[in-house]
């Protein structure tokens, strides 16, 4: 298993932030591996919805089929992912608001390759620095979005 968490300090309200990061269809203007999404119901999203999500890393196009599994808006969702060849993934997004009207948000990936030991290792070559990176830049391009209105 590969795990990445990362955190970004927004200067915009929780509910902006909350809209923008739960619509899939803005995916495409914050997260870096995005490539498409299909099959996604239109916001506000409800526990049970499910998106699409063709992504590419280092060059590796893969596709993934989410479900949203717990849903607190506007603090918290969590989303179960089953990617190709029974590998899997969760991410979770946790929001809170401070006195000044900024949002921390909280992002983590759980990774979950196929083939136990082996795979786990393999994950960690392919992935590697590759996901933390990718994170900290998605979470950059979210808040350079928000904070520009």
């Amino acid at each position: 298993m590969s795990t990445v968490h990362d955190e970004i300090v927004i200067d915009a309200p929780i509910d902006r932030v909350w809209e923008t990061v739960m619509d899939p269809g803005r995916l495409r203007d914050w997260v870096t591996i995005h490539k498409s999404v299909e099959n996604f119901p239109r916001p506000p999203l409800r526990r049970g919805a499910t998106m699409d999500q063709a992504m590419s890393v280092r060059g590796i196009t893969f596709r993934v089929h989410w479900r949203l599994v717990e849903l607190d808006p506007p603090h918290r969702a969590c989303w179960e992912g089953a990617g190709p060849a029974h590998s899997d993934a969760l991410i979770r997004y946790e929001l809170s608001s401070d006195a000044m009207g900024r949002t921390t948000f909280r992002y983590t990936n759980e990774f979950h390759p196929p083939g136990g030991r082996l795979g786990s290792v393999a994950g960690r070559f392919i992935v590697g620095a590759t996901s933390e990176r990718e994170a900290r830049t998605s979470l950059s391009r979210l808040k350079a979005l928000l904070e520009r209105g």
